[in-house]
């Protein structure tokens, strides 16, 4: 079972940054691909930014692209999701979620494409 624990959320105003991580145990951590989902309030979970088993192939929602940025350390079996010029629109808790039934240069944007799911971390944009 993999094991998945984001960190780095908190209160930043509109235009600052936050880099948010995952740490993930219990499996190999190359065979992952890896995303990042965020639920507002009132609102359904969307899918933010994904990463292939390779590293070399990232996706993200029009809403962050050229803003949020995701990375992965193999070494560290962390993954972790850059974000700048946040926006109050941003508020929301962000998930991590990982998979290994997917090739290695796939990278699910749905949230039917991931079989494990952290605990979330909260993100809160004032304005």
């Amino acid at each position: 079972q993999v094991h998945l624990v984001e960190s780095g959320g908190g209160l930043v105003q509109a235009g600052g940054s936050l880099r948010l991580s995952c740490a993930a145990s219990g499996r190999t951590f190359t065979n992952f691909a890896l995303g990042w989902f965020r639920q507002a309030p009132g609102k359904s979970r969307e899918f933010v930014a994904t990463i292939s088993r390779s590293g070399t192939v990232t996706a993200a929602a029009p809403s962050v692209k050229g803003r949020f940025t995701i990375s992965r350390d193999n070494a560290k079996n962390t993954v972790y999701l850059q974000m700048n010029s946040l926006k109050p629109e941003d508020t929301a808790v962000y998930y991590c979620a990982s998979t290994t039934a997917v090739g290695y240069y796939s990278s699910p944007t749905t949230e039917r494409g991931y079989t494990d799911w952290g605990q979330g971390t909260q993100v809160t944009v004032s304005s």
